[in-house]
């Protein structure tokens, strides 16, 4: 239709239609009383014949008709909503700014970051209403509608993070809060996949997308991919993500390796972890710091003292720690006195009569001090024991079935077994890891003030649990859970992973930090009290930031578009009303001149 070419609303056109009563009031409206002077007659007369067409010679003369159809004109024409094609940059009043806060937005180049260079191009796309969406978890919404002032601040309170970020699930969460007539703007260096969809899924629905790159920098990084642990030792995984060879030294603690790559090569190197904390080092460094840095957090004492008190070696149990080079095994034979400092002891096949209580006050002063104490199951226990046994006997009972097992950095992936004979009772206190059918705890824990407690309700001359390859597994992991040791792997993380801490207040790597839970978003130490736990960036797509231009991608949907040019209406009716009102105050200046108001 034409007039959609000129009109949003032709419709509102027909409002003209208003003008046809107001012609007709003025053509039958009586005509006014004539008195006839002979001084004019003749002058009237000879004007009458010379008027050919007297109606539209009427209409003519009347300015107020000719203002009142102006006036209806520009009421009809403001209803029908009139405007011009503009692009739509310069029409729109909300945009919507995802920001890319991952870790690869810090590869610098010529003196500043990516991250620096977007946050300036942000600033420039602030409009009356903007949102700014980051890529911190799956999406985090930092402002939603602000003022230009307060987009800017908010954008000035941006800082890039150690974590991978997620720009596909952050521009979907921007089409979640996108406006109407709003506009989305991604600010990124679009490493990585996926989020290609995100933006298709976004135009599909008519939302404008334009996409501002940030790539230079980066081509010749090298850095660390992985991290595994074995022992008291660590494998670090060492990626050239650059066309060239390279050569690069591996530092931690007083070790020192030097790896040739040649390019998409990855090199391992083994080294000792350091007591405490500390840090691997690649060098020499590149544009992109983040991953040639991985921190590390370790006991400062990595080994385990364990006491075995027993008038029956257990060669099961004593080999069990024996094998584990991280335990530095003791055994003991009661009633014979016990000197020196451990962190964990286990009582396992003692004789009543043979423990003497200072046998078991070292016990107590191991919990004192935050360590362990262990019972094993016996046919008969000594009194000795007290609270530290969890189980309250009930004599020997035989047919067990387990019933149930709670999956615990203690029991997990551990198939245990029943036994063919065991110690009925009841739990006195703690928690049943393992309970048999008639709900005798099997492996049962405790906290004592700063210390733990263990029962293991395994009878060793009645158990086949002991010839399972299983069996050495759950000492182990139990001697560092009775000493409150964690294993390597749960003290060192990843950044972007969610920790849970045991206090309030922590000490991040970028100061402190509220909340016993935290995501680990900067790369380093995080520490309570006496604990730490590092976090390392160790993300091969995260650290391949040498990244291709989005509009060399092919044909991906949506990545080979960068900017849409787009044209929108702008609407003209408030200029076609502010002419209505024009002529209603002319029509009102001529009424008064005339002498009607």
């Amino acid at each position: 239709m034409v007039l959609q070419q000129f009109f949003l609303s032709p419709l509102g056109l027909a409002a003209l239609a208003v003008a046809v009563p107001l012609v007709l009031l003025y053509l039958i409206r009586p005509d006014p009383s004539r008195v006839e002077l002979p001084t004019f007659r003749f002058l009237t007369e000879e004007e009458r014949q010379q008027s050919t067409t007297p109606l539209l010679e009427q209409l003519s003369r009347s300015l107020l008709l000719l203002l009142q159809l102006l006036i209806i004109l520009l009421i009809a024409v403001s209803l029908a909503t009139p405007y011009v094609p503009v692009s739509e940059r310069e029409a729109v009043t909300e945009t919507v700014l995802v920001v890319d806060t991952s870790a690869s937005m810090a590869t610098a180049a010529d003196g500043d970051t990516r991250f620096d260079r977007a946050l300036s191009e942000a600033d420039a796309e602030v409009t009356q209403r903007t949102s700014v969406v980051t890529t911190v978890g799956r999406g985090t919404v930092a402002l939603r509608r602000g003022s230009p002032s307060d987009a800017r601040e908010t954008l000035g309170g941006l800082r890039v993070s150690d974590a991978p970020g997620d720009l596909r699930s952050a521009i979907a969460q921007a089409g979640t809060i996108v406006g109407e007539d709003a506009r989305v703007v991604v600010l990124s260096d679009f490493a990585g996949e996926g989020w290609t969809d995100a933006v298709a899924t976004l135009r599909a629905r008519g939302i404008s997308v334009d996409l501002r790159q940030f790539d230079r920098g980066g081509e010749t990084n090298v850095g660390f991919v992985d991290r595994r642990f074995s022992g008291a030792e660590v494998t670090l995984s060492v990626k050239n993500f650059g066309d060239s060879p390279v050569t690069r030294t591996v530092s931690l603690g007083d070790s020192q390796r030097e790896v040739d790559l040649g390019a998409g090569d990855v090199a391992t190197v083994t080294v000792p972890v350091p007591a405490g904390t500390s840090r691997a080092q690649l060098s020499p460094g590149d544009s992109f710091a983040t991953d040639d840095t991985a921190y590390l957090a370790a006991p400062s004492d990595p080994t385990v003292d364990v006491l075995v008190v027993t008038n029956d070696r257990n060669r099961f149990l004593t080999t069990a720690f024996e094998v584990n080079d991280q335990v530095d095994l003791t055994v003991e034979t009661p009633p014979g006195a016990i000197e020196g400092e451990f962190d964990v002891v286990v009582y396992s096949n003692v004789e009543p009569d043979s423990l003497l209580p200072g046998n078991v006050e070292t016990g107590r002063d191991v919990l004192a001090d935050g360590g362990g104490v262990a019972i094993q199951a016996q046919e008969s226990f000594p009194e000795e024991y007290g609270d530290l046994l969890l189980l309250e006997p009930a004599g020997l009972s035989q047919a067990a079935t387990i019933q149930q097992t709670a999956e615990t950095d203690l029991t997990r992936g551990i198939s245990f077994q029943a036994p063919d004979e065991y110690v009925a009772g009841t739990l006195r206190s703690g928690e049943a890891l393992v309970a048999l059918r008639d709900g005798t705890p099997l492996i049962a824990t405790a906290s004592r003030g700063e210390g733990r407690v263990l029962y293991y309700g395994y009878i060793e001359e009645s158990s086949s649990f002991k010839f399972n390859a299983q069996y050495p597994v759950f000492w182990k992991r139990a001697a560092f859970f009775l000493a409150d040791r964690k294993p390597l792997t749960a003290l060192n993380r990843e950044t972007g992973d969610t920790l849970r801490f045991d206090a309030e207040t922590i000490e991040g790597p970028a100061g402190q930090l509220s909340g016993s839970r935290t995501e680990l978003a900067d790369a380093g130490i995080y520490a309570t009290g006496t604990r730490r736990r590092s976090a390392s960036l160790l993300s091969e797509r995260e650290s391949d930031v040498g990244v291709a231009p989005i509009s060399d991608r092919g044909d991906e949907v949506g990545a080979v578009v960068t900017e849409e040019e787009r044209t929108v209406p702008r609407p003209l009716t408030e200029f076609v009303v502010v002419g209505a009102l024009l002529f209603v105050v002319a029509e009102l200046g001529y009424l008064r001149r005339r002498g009607d108001l």
